[in-house]
């Protein structure tokens, strides 16, 4: 009897060895694979921070450098705003898509890049550049022109597009009656927020061409969803009058 328990026990600690070998195993690949995401977020979130800064910089040094002669510069005709955004403007257009994404040598290019204005919200302490374009590297450092609509500074309705887990992940907090500021390098308009909407993908209703004065911000809906959101968050701002 004892020399069956011990061949017993004999038996068992061979067969935990390769399950503690295992265990083992996998707690080093996880515990790595943890270090390498947490690696890649900082980098990401310090590459932001700079770009961020960086614009923020050449916007304000174009802004000083522009010739007084430069600011009555007329807008482009709304002839030919129309014309554009009916041949762009299909969808609203997700900032969530990782279409054509530029490579490095874009990003390094898009460092000393201007931006087209600087768009402030002060209800949610937000400043970023505006910059041209909706593409992934293109978000990361700013928020997004969207393609076809009106851009700062001109006639119409300025689509404006961002990252829900980005530089918009505060915008779900915008009530009506809360001030936009857009300022380019020779002008500064105040919005004030008058509609807030969810839409489907494919709704481009709030980015057609006006002859009104509009700004219209998108961001993908719902803010916390897990992968590419279904739908869009969108705000839609009138110029302030008399403020």
């Amino acid at each position: 009897m004892i020399k069956r328990t011990q061949g017993s026990a004999g038996a068992f600690r061979k067969t935990k060895r390769p399950v503690r070998r295992f265990a083992i195993v996998t707690e080093r690949i996880l515990l790595l694979s943890g270090v390498v995401l947490l690696a890649f977020f900082s980098a990401a979130h310090i590459h932001r921070a700079v770009m961020l800064r960086m614009s923020l910089q050449n916007f304000e040094k174009a802004r000083q450098q522009r010739p007084a002669s430069s600011a009555t510069d007329e807008a482009k005709p709304p002839s030919a705003m129309k014309e554009e955004t009916e041949t762009a403007v299909h969808a609203i257009e997700s900032p969530d898509s990782r279409e054509h994404t530029p490579g490095p040598i874009t990003a390094i290019h898009n460092a000393g890049e201007v931006p087209l204005a600087i768009l402030r919200i002060p209800k949610i302490h937000l400043q970023v550049p505006v910059l041209g374009g909706t593409d992934e590297i293109t978000l990361n450092r700013g928020v997004g022109q969207i393609a076809g609509t009106a851009a700062p500074g001109e006639k119409g309705n300025i689509g404006i597009a961002g990252h829900r887990d980005g530089f918009f992940r505060n915008l779900k907090d915008v009530s009506r009656g809360d001030l936009i500021e857009l300022q380019t390098t020779s002008s500064s308009a105040i919005y004030v927020v008058n509609r807030i909407l969810i839409t489907g993908p494919d709704d481009a209703s709030a980015l057609r061409s006006s002859d009104e004065q509009l700004l219209t911000l998108v961001t993908c809906y719902p803010f916390h969803f897990i992968g590419p959101a279904p739908r869009r968050f969108v705000v839609q701002a009138s110029p302030a009058s008399g403020r």
